[in-house]
Parts: C-alpha cells; sequence; structure tokens
C-alpha cells in the first residue's frame, strides 16, 4: 500500500516536471505543494491517530490530547516560528545564486533548536499551569493532559530538529524529502501507539502517556530519514555541506533570528490565542469539550494541509522576489489560490454532506453518555465551519507569499491582531453573555471568513517588493 502511494506521487510530480511549465504557473506550484500539503495532512493524521485510539479510552481521554498535545506545541511556537524562515532564507539564496550557503543557513537553525529546548523545557511548565488553571476543565481531563503534555514538552527537542531540516529542503524545493519522511513517521506513530496505549505486542498499556511516548518516536523516525537524505552526496555537493559548514556562522545566525523573530512571536501569539480559543470551549464542561474536540480535529485535517501550500508559497515568492520577477510572484499567488481551492472544495463536500459520518469516527467503545451529548453540537460546528474553508486557502496563500518576500513583521501585525480579538469576542459571548458553545462558534466562523481581506490588502500595497533590496 505504501509503495503504490508513492508511486503515484512520483508519476504525477515526474509529470508535472517534465511537461514546460511557466514559472509560477499551475505546473511548478504544484509540483512543489503537492508533496508539502500530503507531508501537512500526514503530519495531522499523526494526531488525529492519538485521538481515535484515545479515544477508544474514553472521551474524557480525547478531550484531554488535544489541550495537552495543544499546550505542549505552543511551547515550542516561537523557536519553531524563528527556525522556520531558514525555509524564506534558503530559498532566498538559491533565488540569488547562492546555493551553497543553503547548508550554512540549515546549521544556524540545528543550533537555534538545539538552545531552545532547554528553554523550552524550564518555560513551559509554569505556562501550562498558568492555561489549565485559568480555564474551568473537568479534574479527570485536567490529571490525563498533563501527563500527555508533561512527556511531550520533554521530547520537544525532536520537532524543533525536525523543522530545521523541513525548512531546509522546502527551501531548496525538494519537498518529496519531507513527505516521505511525513510516511515513515506517521507509521512508526500508529505502530507505537497501538502497542502503548492499549498494552499490545507484548508492550505495557501505558494509556494516554503511551500515546505521548508512540508521538516523539513518529517524530524521531520522521527526523532519521531526512537527516539521512542531507547526508547523500548529492545534497551537500550541491548545497555546500561539508565540514566547513558544521558552525556557528555569524550573519546567517543572526539574519535567521533577525528576521524569523517576528515569524516566531506571530506563530507562538497565534497558537497560544488558538490555545485559549480552544480553553474556552472546554470550559463550558465536558460535552461542549468532547464537541469542540471533534470539531477541532477536523477542522485541522482540512486546514493544516493548506499549511503546505502557505510553506511553498513562501519558497517560491522568496526565490523569484530575491530575483526580481514580481511577474512570476504574482502568477505563483494565483496558482496557490486556485490549488488551495480545488483542495477546499472536497472539504467543502465531507463538511456539508457528511458531517454525522464525521462525528461518528470519535465514537467510544462502548460509547458513552458524554459522547451522545456532544454528537449533535459538533455536527452543528462541523456545518457551520463549511463556511470559511475557501477563505482558509486564500489567507494562507497571501500570508506565505508576504513571508516569503521578508515583509514578516506585518504579516505577524495582522495575523496577531485578528486572532486575538476573536479570544476576545469568544470570551464574552461565552463567559459573559453565556450565549452557548453554538453562537460562540458561528462568531468564530464568521471572523475568519473575513480575515484574508487584511492579508489582500496589504498585499496590494506592493511594499513587498522592496524588503529584499
Amino acid at each position: 500500500m505504501r509503495r503504490q502511494f508513492f508511486v503515484i506521487i512520483d508519476s504525477l510530480l515526474n509529470k508535472l516536471r517534465q511537461k514546460k511549465y511557466v514559472p509560477g504557473g499551475i505546473r511548478e506550484t504544484m509540483a512543489i505543494s503537492l508533496p508539502m500539503i500530503v507531508s501537512h495532512a500526514l503530519d495531522t493524521l499523526m494526531t488525529m491517530v492519538d485521538r481515535l485510539f484515545l479515544a477508544r479510552l474514553g472521551t474524557l481521554h480525547m478531550s484531554a490530547s488535544m489541550a495537552g498535545g495543544l499546550a505542549s506545541f505552543t511551547s515550542t511556537t516561537f523557536f519553531m516560528g524563528l527556525i522556520g524562515y531558514a525555509n524564506a532564507l534558503v530559498a532566498q539564496s538559491l533565488g540569488a545564486r547562492r546555493e551553497k550557503s543553503c547548508s550554512r543557513i540549515l546549521i544556524q537553525a540545528l543550533i537555534i533548536a538545539l538552545m531552545s529546548w532547554p528553554v523550552v523545557v524550564i518555560l513551559s511548565r509554569p505556562f501550562a499551569r498558568i492555561i489549565f488553571g485559568a480555564s474551568s476543565i473537568d479534574p479527570q481531563q485536567l490529571v490525563l493532559q498533563n501527563q500527555y503534555f508533561n512527556i511531550l514538552i520533554l521530547g520537544s527537542i525532536v520537532p524543533l530538529i525536525r523543522h530545521a531540516l523541513a525548512s531546509f529542503f522546502s527551501g531548496i524545493g525538494e519537498t518529496r524529502v519531507i513527505m516521505v519522511a511525513s510516511v515513515v513517521g506517521l507509521l512508526v506513530n500508529a505502530g507505537a501507539n497501538y502497542g502503548l496505549i492499549f498494552g499490545n505486542f507484548g508492550l505495557p498499556a501505558w494509556g494516554i502517556q503511551g500515546a505521548a511516548v508512540g508521538t516523539i518516536l513518529g517524530g524521531i523516525a520522521t527526523v532519521a530519514v531526512m537527516a539521512g537524505q542531507y547526508a547523500k552526496r548529492r545534497v551537500r555537493h550541491r548545497f555546500g555541506g561539508t565540514k566547513r559548514s558544521l558552525r556557528y556562522h555569524r550573519i546567517y545566525f543572526w539574519t535567521l533570528v533577525r528576521k524569523g523573530s517576528p515569524a516566531g512571536l506571530e506563530m507562538f501569539l497565534n497558537l497560544f490565542s488558538f490555545q485559549l480559543l480552544v480553553q474556552l470551549f472546554h470550559g463550558q464542561g465536558a460535552v461542549v469539550a468532547a464537541a469542540a474536540t471533534i470539531m477541532f480535529t477536523w477542522d485541522s485535517i482540512s486546514y493544516v494541509p493548506l499549511l503546505g501550500i502557505e510553506v511553498a508559497m513562501s519558497s517560491l515568492v522568496g526565490r523569484y522576489a530575491a530575483a526580481k520577477k514580481f511577474d512570476i510572484v504574482k502568477k505563483a499567488t494565483r496558482s496557490g489560490i486556485f490549488i488551495g481551492w480545488g483542495f477546499s472544495a472536497v472539504v467543502l463536500v465531507a463538511f456539508v454532506g457528511f458531517p454525522e459520518f464525521l462525528v461518528h469516527v470519535f465514537r467510544p467503545h462502548p460509547v458513552d453518555d458524554m459522547f451522545l451529548q456532544a454528537f449533535p453540537i459538533s455536527v452543528f460546528m462541523l456545518r457551520i465551519a463549511a463556511l470559511y474553508v475557501f477563505t482558509q486557502a486564500v489567507m494562507v496563500v497571501f500570508a506565505g507569499a508576504l513571508r516569503g518576500a521578508g515583509d514578516t513583521f506585518w504579516t505577524m501585525v495582522i495575523m496577531v491582531s485578528v486572532n486575538w480579538a476573536l479570544v476576545g469576542i469568544l470570551y464574552i459571548l461565552l463567559n459573559v453573555l453565556d450565549l452557548g458553545a453554538k453562537v460562540g462558534w458561528a462568531a468564530t466562523v464568521a471572523v475568519f471568513v473575513v480575515f484574508p481581506v487584511f492579508l489582500i490588502a496589504r498585499w496590494r500595497t506592493g511594499n513587498w517588493k522592496t524588503i529584499l533590496d
């Protein structure tokens, strides 16, 4: 099955590459974005596997894995965003024909990953206590999500290193490497979860703690695949991966810090706001927490693969903007929107036509009263979410394009302002006016429908054309 999957993807990519394409057109954009869409979808599926297995233990386990996992990821997001700017920096070096600099940029990203790990471990625990303690979460769920969080945060070095390697490969346009690594990671994670959650294969039954360990093992497998590809002579020779590149390089290190910090701050503040948004729903009781967990899991399936297009846009725009080919840059953004809308059309059909089936996927065995009460709320949320699936595609395209062109500051301002305004609106609706989860979710969707307008307005100013000068 896995071999057939790669044969299909390889065949499609080879056709895209062999045909003559217009720079920035659909074929070139698809050749870069398709593996990233697949790899991001697989990453989301890895998280979904955790929740599917844990749903078999009970609805509280499923909800705890979402809240605990999100808190762990949020704790790393500043450094993730900072490291992730290596994607644009590598693409810009490639566009400016400084290929030997690409490995130096990767090494600086890895140095930052290693330096940031102890900071994340030390600061994350008080951060989690504040977040978890600020909402009225079910006490049983709180115990479980702390167990899940504590293990994930100790292994946070793995996603940090993985993100550095993925940024390098996406920057040079070899996104298939990331896709293959994601497949391997998903398989390892699924096998480890099946063994460690339920005690199969002669392994101990660790429950939610086993799910956390399985996630870390899947990440290690992903890192191993990408590191192996980087070690190949072809890659090292072309992109300067020699022993001389394995050192601190002041110029690239501080360029990455200076340019990546706005992206890192943006990523942290955005994920922090999303964490609060989730906690606001979870604070409405265990039933709403279960409904929101199911909704946000499917929402991530619809949204996270689009981030693959965002990464591709950052790479393409960074390359062509550095070469001052602005007509190709604009063509690439149109191509990205077209591809994103194609994916979103599938999501729209699923959310509108089959919401009951999507919710039933997380049905515990045996079914409990909490799930039965959460069922109609989740179905409502999925149908309403269909209203913004197309605007999500527009949002990620212009966010990626602005970052690729180096316009990280104003992208941060727009993204952070809208997300935190949403948190304030949701708090008033749920905790002050007490209008309930359905009204709160409808307001959330309405905000995301108008979100892209602000990014488009910034793009149309054209100020991004002079940032890389």
